[in-house]
């Protein structure tokens, strides 16, 4: 009897201490929902800083380097095919070719529902239709990954528009429990970008490879790119911002992109 008692007992004081714990780690990181929310547990990061209302699917192919041609029509039927069908609830936020960065390689970023129409969108792809189309891509491929991510709730993606130029998909690999800090600091930071560029999306992924962040620019070429990065650098706060979130992530990707013909965001 005595040892159940003990062990009630260090459960107890186990549980407030976590729930310590958590309070002054949600008061000292994150956005100032954060902050409001110390009683929260730490692992909902994604209701605290996340946009919620939509699941972006990153689909990354890379192909074989003879093939790119064929691979083109094939994802223009696969993708106009998903985005044409109203059953589905899918749109395509856009279609890339990397330019710089990992060559052969093709990003395609969809829009769902949250997982509810994630789902039902992928039992539909799986009907003989839209899954013939998706065969024929296969052919050209050497590997495939998708990742699932959600909206930052400051940095809604960008509609459909054709702006021309090239796209820049940063990607910055978190060390883990660190999201919320990154999300107040760049969050803070970001207006000094605002003033001379629009951004087009930021995300931070839920499934798939874990504690990622992304977020993507588009310029008329790189020597406005160049320009640009300059000016902010000029901005009060943007150094600052700069420096706090690099020491937060353990990798930092830059990918230059051109839209292909059918892309929405072009």
């Amino acid at each position: 009897m005595l040892s159940s008692v003990v062990r009630r007992s260090a459960k107890s004081t186990l549980t407030s201490s976590s729930k310590r714990a958590i309070s002054v780690q949600s008061l000292l990181h994150g956005s100032e929902e954060a902050k409001q929310a110390g009683d929260l547990d730490i692992l909902q990061h994604s209701r605290l800083v996340g946009r919620g209302k939509y699941i972006h699917s990153f689909e990354t192919h890379r192909i074989h380097p003879s093939k790119a041609e064929e691979y083109k029509k094939a994802a223009e039927r696969y993708y106009t095919g998903v985005r044409e069908d109203s059953r589905l609830g899918v749109k395509l936020t856009g279609s890339w070719e990397t330019v710089v960065g990992q060559q052969d390689t093709f990003v395609h970023i969809l829009e769902y529902e949250n997982y509810g129409g994630y789902d039902k969108a992928t039992q539909l792809l799986n009907t003989a239709e839209h899954y013939e189309a998706y065969k024929a891509m296969l052919p050209y491929l050497t590997s495939r990954a998708s990742q699932l991510n959600q909206e930052f709730a400051f940095f809604p993606t960008a509609p459909p528009h054709a702006q021309g130029g090239l796209f820049e998909l940063r990607t910055y690999q978190l060390k883990p429990g660190t999201l919320l800090e990154w999300e107040n600091t760049w969050r803070r930071g970001i207006e000094a970008r605002r003033k001379f560029v629009a951004p087009v999306g930021a995300w931070f992924s839920q499934v798939g490879r874990l504690h990622q962040v992304h977020h993507m620019w588009q310029y008329p070429n790189l020597e406005a790119r160049k320009e640009t990065r300059e000016k902010a650098w000029q901005i009060d706060g943007w150094a600052e911002t700069v420096s706090k979130t690099s020491q937060l992530a353990t990798s930092m990707d830059a990918f230059v992109l051109t839209p292909l013909s059918f892309s929405p965001l072009k």
